[in-house]
């Protein structure tokens, strides 16, 4: 009798009393080790990275080179933020959805005076006027741009003959596409009359703290920069980018993401709902990896159900339950973005040095445990990752 009072009063604990201890977040001390050790086994000359627990920032710290000089990278210096800009974007564009400036679902075109074919090229946007064969154009909404399922090519310069298509109809697949957030990006800024720097300057860099970070080049960035290394080990300037690119013109440093991190994952500034559809599956994703992009679907079977797109980030379901995730990377930069919705973890890496991707998993997994982070999927199966 009393064994079976016991196993009754068990059975009315909440399942959460039973739920796996969280992977403890290693010291200050443990980190700096295995941070050295994966930045020599990767040969990377700089990396810079955050973590995030419980919606706080508990650890922000630089390590190696920002230049060929020498000089140290710290936690204030500024990186090139690369395609994490467009998980920024996509924040933003939830603050405009939320204030009924966009609907996510209203076709893009309706935002615009005339058809957006009858828009000229004009510097730094798409070449608009190459969609002027192909009405799909019209059913395009933000939904599609930031769960990349327009169509497009990542750019269209990438095209044979440089012109911009829509190679499948919009809605129905994912296939990444900066091209995508840049018409995204023409419809704030042409559509709504917005200054999209502005608005990402007001909205988020001076909201959460971020002092280091601006959507083009600042002059007073140059006093603590950080140049890059590409694979080859040659040494890479930092690119001083004077246009605003929703797709990926953001300059940064770590502490600075560090604090938009933390805000994210709380999911300060907008509501729960719109946290949720951000971090949420929106689009299955149906590749067996992200590049290139308009690679062939995987019949069905060997797709992931694990892993769809979300608003501007790219969500995922693991040991640790749901998290989401975004990367950057240019010849010389290669930047990640990891978070687990329970007990609101991320680690952000920062590298100025495209070698530094190499440890990526290895280092989340020190900070965080066994995510189920997409690693073969971002990098393709080609990738060399250390242990």
């Amino acid at each position: 009798m009393r064994r079976l009072l016991g196993v009754c009063l068990l059975a009315m604990l909440p399942v959460a009393a039973f739920a796996a201890e969280p992977h403890a977040i290693p010291s200050r001390a443990a980190l700096d080790a295995e941070v050295a050790a994966a930045m020599k086994a990767a040969q990377a000359n700089g990396l810079a990275i955050a973590v995030i627990d419980g919606g706080k920032v508990v650890h922000v710290a630089a390590y190696g080179k920002r230049n060929a000089k020498g000089e140290p990278l710290t936690a204030d210096t500024v990186m090139y933020g690369a395609s994490l800009t467009k998980a920024v974007f996509g924040y933003t564009v939830m603050q405009l959805v939320e204030e009924g400036k966009l609907d996510l679902d209203r076709p893009i075109g309706e935002y615009f005076d005339k058809p957006l074919t009858d828009y000229p090229a004009e510097d730094g946007y798409g070449p608009w006027p190459d969609l002027a064969g192909d009405p799909r154009w019209k059913t395009i909404t933000a939904r599609h741009l930031l769960t990349h399922s327009s169509g497009f090519a990542n750019f269209a310069f990438l095209e044979p003959d440089g012109k911009l298509r829509i190679h499948f109809d919009p809605g129905t697949r994912y296939a990444y596409s900066g091209e995508g957030l840049i018409l995204l990006q023409y419809v704030i800024e042409r559509g709504l009359g917005l200054d999209l720097g502005a608005e990402m300057q007001r909205r988020v860099f001076d909201r959460f703290g971020m002092p280091d970070t601006g959507m083009k080049w600042r002059a007073d960035f140059a006093a603590n920069l950080a140049d890059g290394w590409r694979e080859d080990g040659a040494v890479e300037p930092h690119d001083e980018r004077g246009r605003v690119r929703a797709a990926g013109s953001m300059d940064t440093s770590i502490a600075d993401m560090a604090n938009l991190a933390a805000a994210y994952v709380r999911g300060e500034g907008l509501s729960k709902s719109s946290v949720d559809a951000m971090t949420s599956p929106q689009l299955a994703i149906t590749t067996a990896s992200q590049f290139p992009t308009l690679q062939d679907e995987l019949p069905p079977a060997q797709r992931r159900k694990d892993l769809a797109a979300g608003l501007g980030v790219v969500v995922f379901d693991g040991p640790q339950g749901a998290g989401f995730y975004k990367g950057g990377h240019n010849d010389s930069t290669g930047n990640t973005w990891v978070c687990v919705k329970q007990h609101q973890r991320c680690v952000v890496i920062l590298g100025n040095d495209v070698r530094a991707e190499r440890a990526f998993p290895r280092l989340v997994a020190f900070v965080l445990g066994e995510t189920g982070a997409p690693w073969r999927w971002e990098y393709g199966p080609g990738k060399v990752f250390i242990d």
